[in-house]
């Protein structure tokens, strides 16, 4: 018999808010998170604007000290915000019973980026001998990981995902599956990223994979939208708590949904765009479902990957009628990133709580700046505004740079 898993702590930090009530909030009431960069000069860039956190201290979200934070790049100090308030919200008490059972599994789709663009310029300003210390372990991927399972003593599995915008989706996933497995009773889980710097900024402008709409910024993310010119960088961190169903019921604990099943595959045809039939994204999604031992016409609602790319949102669109058939004319199917912008490897975690938010609350949340839908793009995005409606399963969706594919189920809690 396979352990079941449930959901029972939510974190976030996210330019629409670093609380999940006040995120869930201002994603019903529709608002944008989207705005100027103001961390830099961006005055030269094509793109001037993001979802930028643009007032952020660690020590304001978790008790630590300054000279412990400055060993930290954004990225880590996002994610460990986002533990921080999961652990909180799911009052476990991690100093007690068996720390070999209670794992880490936090992915960023690139890492300390702050860190080396900061080295690099000291490097050739001053010298070798001036790059710092700390360098190499403030820039790794698995720092988030790392200074989570150090910062908590949590000494069961501990890894990092690195798939690009399917990241933290993959950690969940795979976080699932280890206390599925018996190989941990407790995993803190998600991604987390903070890539708008000059050098994240330029890149991505570089590869035309930004929108460019800078007379309205909020306006800028549309999925699905005829009007759409690709994705909104933003930055941030979502992270959950998962625990077994028994032990979370010992110990009393508030459960918010069940992990159902997770999805994974690889498109294999191009390193950026999507597969334009969509087979891989399908293939994601039939696994969930499979893993999950339910039908199509099982699912509710759809957390879209719809990142506002004129590839990828119809790519999602001809995959979701590929899986579900008649039934994608019933699904509801929205984009948070209409209102967060594209958070990148966080966004599959950020996206888990919203989807977890809409199981309790029985509400979808919107697809903003939808006005023109393009052709081939004629599913039920949910626009503009949140829909009240039975919701009882949810599916995630989650795909990244190099064909990277990750999809996870959620139910409402057990007996709900």
């Amino acid at each position: 018999m396979r352990r079941r898993v449930v959901v029972t702590g939510l974190g976030v930090v996210t330019a629409l808010g670093c609380e999940v009530p006040e995120l869930w909030d201002a994603l019903c009431a529709g608002k944008s998170g989207i705005g100027p960069i103001r961390r830099f000069d961006c005055s030269n860039f094509k793109v001037t604007f993001g979802g930028e956190i643009s007032t952020f201290h660690l020590s304001e979200h978790m008790e630590i000290g300054e000279k412990d934070i400055r060993r930290l790049d954004r990225f880590v100090q996002f994610g460990m915000a986002a533990a921080s308030k999961a652990i909180r919200h799911s009052k476990i008490d991690l100093s007690e019973g068996d720390a070999y059972r209670y794992g880490v599994l936090v992915g960023s789709g690139i890492g300390g980026l702050n860190e080396i663009e900061q080295q690099h310029s000291t490097l050739y300003d001053r010298g070798p001998a001036r790059v710092s210390p700390f360098m190499i372990p403030k820039l790794m991927v698995n720092a988030a990981s790392g200074n989570i399972s150090v910062q908590w003593k949590l000494r069961g599995p501990n890894s990092a995902v690195a798939t690009a915008c399917a990241s933290a989706s993959n950690a969940i996933g795979d976080a699932f599956k280890l206390i599925q497995g018996d190989m941990a009773d407790v995993m803190v889980a998600g991604g987390s990223e903070a890539a708008i710097t000059p050098m994240g900024l330029s890149g991505f402008c570089r590869m035309q994979a930004l929108s460019t709409r800078s007379s309205a910024p909020q306006a800028a993310s549309r999925p699905w939208d005829k009007g759409r010119d690709g994705f909104v960088m933003a930055e941030g961190a979502g992270v959950v708590v998962l625990e077994e169903l028994d032990f979370a019921r010992r110990r009393g604990a508030t459960i918010y949904a069940e992990v159902l099943g997770y999805g994974m595959s690889a498109d294999g045809t191009h390193m950026t765009a999507p597969d334009p039939e969509g087979r891989g994204a399908a293939r994601a999604m039939q696994g969930a479902l499979r893993d999950a031992r339910l039908n199509p016409e099982n699912i509710d609602y759809i957390n879209a990957h719809g990142t506002s790319t004129p590839l990828g949102d119809k790519a999602e669109t001809v995959a979701i009628k590929t899986v579900f058939g008649e039934h994608a004319r019933r699904l509801a199917v929205s984009s948070t990133k209409s209102q967060l912008g594209h958070q990148l490897g966080a966004s599959g975690g950020v996206e888990f709580v919203a989807c977890a938010m809409a199981l309790n609350h029985q509400i979808a949340p919107p697809t903003i700046n939808l006005d023109d839908p393009d052709e081939g793009c004629d599913l039920d995005y949910v626009p503009h505004k949140a829909r009240e409606m039975r919701i009882d399963r949810v599916l995630s969706n989650s795909f990244g740079f190099g064909g990277h594919n990750a999809c996870l189920i959620l139910g409402r809690p057990p007996g709900d």
